[in-house]
């Protein structure tokens, strides 16, 4: 089963919303056609999902998490649901700074370790910390990754439920399998 879950935007994050787009108005005015106009609306597109996903992943400054973005309280309120089920999940973000932001606002959240894999992390601690998610004799309940290390082949069998926290703009995708059954990001199902 598919869910697209709409979150609304912390008044923060509609502000810097707004503030992007007045500079991509601007940008766009001085802009010539072509290459120069699609370097700036790919960039702000990138800059649009970082606010909405949280304001300190925009601004980088390694403020304060909790209660500032509306995709982040959905995400904790359907993680809370899942582990008071006695389930397994996965966190895909696009951002590898956002999965470090995750990781830590999760195992604050849940008080249990939240295991997260980047593109950063070398092979033979992937293959630990893969085999500490499957083997189910931790307590590892939430796994956080990064949409380019997680889309390398990963067979995991452990998560019931997936989350795809930057599917673009205010959105978070949930995905529910039954129990058991293998996802592979790199597969169409």
């Amino acid at each position: 089963m598919e869910m697209k879950t709409y979150c609304t935007l912390t008044k923060e994050q509609a502000s810097l919303y707004a503030a992007v787009l007045e500079d991509i108005e601007e940008a766009m005015e001085g802009a010539e056609e072509g290459i120069q106009r699609k370097g700036i609306i790919l960039s702000a597109l990138s800059r649009l999902k970082q606010v909405c996903n949280h304001p300190a992943q925009f601004l980088k400054d390694n403020s304060a998490i909790p209660g500032r973005s509306g995709k982040l309280a959905r995400l904790t309120e359907m993680l809370d649901v899942v582990l008071a089920n006695g389930e397994k999940a996965l966190v895909f973000t696009q951002f590898a700074e956002m999965g470090k932001m995750l990781k830590e606002h999760l195992q604050a959240s849940f008080g249990c370790e939240v295991l997260f894999l980047h593109g950063g992390v070398p092979k033979k601690q992937r293959d630990r910390m893969l085999e500490r998610f499957q083997e189910g004799k931790e307590y590892l309940p939430i796994f956080v990754l990064s949409l380019k290390a997680g889309g390398t082949g990963l067979t995991l069998q452990r998560p019931t439920t997936f989350f795809t926290l930057t599917v673009g703009g205010t959105r978070l995708l949930k995905i529910s399998h039954g129990q058991g059954i293998p996802y592979r990001p790199d597969k169409e199902r």
